[in-house]
């Protein structure tokens, strides 16, 4: 029978964590709304999937491989803000106070890392993100779990849903995203086509 692996895209839920959750603070006023709502995903994991195991991959803040092939690479995405910053050492030390996996590689970001695991190994794969590139990894043994309006809505996305969702196969998520290029990232697409052109 084949183990169950939940492996998540730590940045990128803890974005959407820190801008869907309004601002929380403690009593000596240190914001907190990104560790709650990081903390709501894992244990909504946890209750629902029991996972056999589960490891967060994080970004290591330096240039990747894909800043060598293409220089203005993320040029245009604003640094993360202070609020945020110092509840990233805490949500660490809290994945290793309850015994999680905690992955970081130099030039390798967290989703490349969740999506090489994903492929190395014939098990059943949950990867959790709000990173639309990861559905290019859906198969028989790879859902995604993708983030949506923050954190209160979660898309699990298998090859049915991604069909009736996106009207696309994984292996057109690539062709997809050529295509329409991805702002978010600074990647310019297809001059005159767009989104529209590109489904």
């Amino acid at each position: 029978m084949k183990k169950k692996l939940v492996l998540i895209d730590g940045h990128s839920i803890l974005n959407r964590a820190f801008y869907g959750v309004p601002d929380l603070t403690n009593a000596k006023g240190f914001h907190t709304n990104a560790i709650y709502g990081f903390l709501n995903i894992l244990f909504k994991i946890l209750e629902e999937e029991k996972p056999n195991y589960l490891a967060v991959a994080f970004d290591v803040k330096a240039p990747t491989f894909r800043h060598e092939m293409y220089a203005e690479y993320k040029g245009t995405r604003k640094p993360m803000p202070d609020e945020l910053r110092v509840q990233l050492p805490i949500i660490k030390d809290l994945l290793k106070q309850m015994n999680i996996t905690t992955i970081e590689i130099p030039e390798i970001e967290a989703d490349d890392i969740v999506g090489s695991i994903s492929r190395k190994f014939n098990e059943e794969f949950i990867l959790v993100s709000g990173d639309k590139d990861l559905l290019q990894l859906v198969n028989d043994n790879t859902t995604v779990w993708l983030t949506q309006k923050g954190i209160s809505n979660v898309l699990k996305v298998d090859e049915n849903v991604l069909m009736e969702e996106f009207k696309i196969k994984p292996y057109q998520v690539i062709e997809m995203k050529a295509i329409m290029g991805d702002s978010s990232d600074n990647i310019p697409g297809v001059v005159g086509i767009g989104k529209v052109g590109a489904e």
